[in-house]
């Protein structure tokens, strides 16, 4: 089943895999921002348990693309979810978000508490500060060439010469997705990404922050969300292992899981590990 839910700005794409599955709803959160949904099909597999909702979030994929920048705010992105969830009817839900989407899943459920049964997040960013300070950790581990154009970059402010996507390319291959070549759920993604909703938002790379999310950290709130949370990252994540422990010790009731020799896109580099890992937990928490 899939549709449009209006939501303030336009109108939503939605599609339900396994409707008529048992379980307790999972809606999918995908990150970015602006980066739609398509990437996280793996997710399907669950759909004999239970119904799983993904969603384009409005800027990108499938659904409206306004260039009304005032709609590109954490508060309308986190509306946006509980408009599609009453429209589908569900009266609790488990959100599973990645990378930019674990920061919604947070802030839904510091605001919907009573609508979520339990929260997976893959790659976590709930610290933007964080996430930029292990990026550019990460990022003096690339190459020489690739370091020194970053560094032209940031200092003349243009980002459109080759030798900075050249150098985007090199961290990509490394931290966000391992697999060569990408899976054709990748590229789909990619081509559906809304590029204004990230450039706003976060800047013109993972590791060059300029957006409005500069700064921003829920990490001590984490605390009042009682919800069971299982955090899961890469041994090569650019949401390090590191920073994945010191979320989990936030929660009140949350464990964690590294997926070896991956990245990012765990999800993607090792589906079936990842999709029993997130089976049993939603399983566990019904």
């Amino acid at each position: 089943m899939e549709g449009f839910v209006k939501v303030p700005g336009g109108r939503l794409w939605y599609e339900v895999k396994g409707g008529d599955s048992k379980g307790i709803p999972l809606l999918t959160i995908h990150g970015g921002p602006g980066v739609p949904h398509n990437y996280l099909e793996t997710l399907a597999m669950l759909e004999n348990e239970r119904p799983v909702v993904f969603y384009d979030q409005l800027g990108c994929g499938k659904s409206d693309r306004p260039s009304d920048k005032s709609l590109w705010r954490i508060e309308r992105f986190v509306e946006e979810i509980e408009l599609l969830r009453s429209e589908l009817g569900y009266s609790e839900i488990h959100l599973l978000g990645q990378s930019w989407g674990t920061i919604l899943a947070c802030e839904f459920a510091l605001k919907y508490p009573e609508t979520v049964k339990s929260m997976v997040l893959s790659g976590p960013a709930m610290s933007i500060s964080r996430f930029e300070g292990d990026a550019r950790r990460l990022m003096k581990t690339l190459s020489v060439r690739s370091i020194e154009a970053i560094s032209r970059a940031e200092i003349s402010g243009d980002f459109t010469q080759i030798d900075y996507q050249e150098a985007v390319s090199e961290f990509y291959g490394k931290f966000v997705c391992r697999m060569e070549p990408w899976p054709e759920c990748m590229n789909e993604a990619v081509a559906g990404m809304g590029e204004d909703v990230y450039n706003y938002m976060y800047g013109p790379s993972e590791f060059t922050v300029t957006g409005i999310l500069k700064g921003y950290d829920c990490s001590s709130h984490l605390g009042e969300i009682n919800s069971p949370v299982l955090l899961t990252c890469g041994e090569y994540d650019e949401a390090t292992p590191e920073t994945t422990a010191f979320y989990r010790e936030k929660f009140p009731n949350a464990i964690m899981k590294v997926f070896e020799e991956s990245s990012h896109e765990h999800h993607l580099e090792k589906p079936f590990e990842y999709i029993e890992e997130v089976g049993e937990f939603l399983s566990r928490t019904d």
